[in-house]
């Protein structure tokens, strides 16, 4: 990690300085406070929530959102639209991409004129919630107009917040197949498929064509919760993932908001992953992957 380097190249310079017999107070606490600066400039990292979703409510409210994000640092994101169309909510001008959230059958000429439109700039599956596997012929139309119209598609995968949805559908493992039918679409696993997330990170290994978002690996108020679940059901598993899928390509921040509470579940995610994949992680990828507006990747 770089800031391993930095304290290295720190207490290397610091033990040369003393066999030098250098004492001078301004010269021993310069490189200290040069590491302080890189800290903060790590910390400081734009953020994209690359999952969340617009329900707003008395409780939950566009207003408590944005606050939020501005307290995380959180500077875009990706909103997902349910699959009967509700909780759209205009957020383009927080540099918000919106996903139209699809059902049983696919309404081709309403899909496409979104996305012509520019309303929409991905396409969402609710795997589970729909009892569809992603394979199925029925989603076919939204395939062909992801390659199209070059927008990425996100399946929900792994556990889900209803008994009525049916788990078989929403396995990560099913997406190979579509994957493979469709070399030319960008395919994105929600919630690296928990709790089987060796399936989604084998799927995303193996596919150079399909990413994984991290978001609601534990829902609430992180930091109400014991830091042994958070280590246990967060960051292990990112962690796992991450370096499963070799690298910093792959994966993305996400919250599901307003499930998970943003900073808390931010400042998690951050223990799982090495700081010089930060910025790939909590922005780049998020950014190149949903062609977010008004946003360009950082060198």
């Amino acid at each position: 990690m770089k800031t391993g380097i930095v304290l290295t190249v720190f207490f290397g310079l610091f033990s040369l300085s003393c066999s030098q017999n250098i004492s001078s107070k301004s010269q021993r606490t310069l490189l200290p406070a040069k590491v302080e600066r890189a800290t903060k400039a790590w910390e400081n990292i734009p953020i994209i929530d690359a999952h969340i979703h617009t329900y707003f409510d008395g409780n939950k409210t566009q207003e408590g959102l944005l606050e939020e994000w501005k307290k995380a640092g959180v500077v875009g994101g990706v909103a997902h639209v349910g699959r009967d169309g509700s909780g759209y909510v205009d957020l383009k001008a927080q540099h918000v991409v919106h996903c139209a959230g699809m059902g049983e059958e696919v309404n081709a000429l309403e899909l496409e004129a979104g996305l012509v439109a520019k309303k929409y700039g991905c396409i969402k599956i609710y795997l589970g919630y729909i009892h569809q596997y992603a394979y199925s012929e029925a989603y076919e139309p939204a395939y062909i107009l992801a390659q199209k119209y070059q927008v990425p598609v996100v399946f929900h995968t792994g556990d889900t917040y209803s008994t009525t949805a049916e788990l078989k559908y929403a396995d990560p493992l099913t997406i190979d197949e579509v994957a493979v039918k469709h070399p030319q679409v960008t395919f994105v696993i929600a919630h690296c498929g928990n709790p089987w997330i060796e399936s989604a990170a084998e799927v995303a290994y193996k596919n150079p064509n399909v990413y994984l978002d991290g978001s609601a690996l534990l829902i609430g108020d992180l930091s109400r919760m014991a830091p042994e679940d958070i280590e246990a059901y967060v960051i292990r598993p990112l962690r796992w993932v991450y370096g499963y899928t070799e690298g910093s390509k792959k994966l993305m921040f996400g919250t599901d908001w307003p499930l998970t509470s943003v900073k808390p579940y931010l400042e998690a995610f951050k223990k799982a992953i090495p700081q010089e994949a930060w910025k790939d992680v909590f922005y780049n990828n998020a950014v190149r992957i949903f062609k977010i507006p008004g946003l360009n990747p950082l060198p």
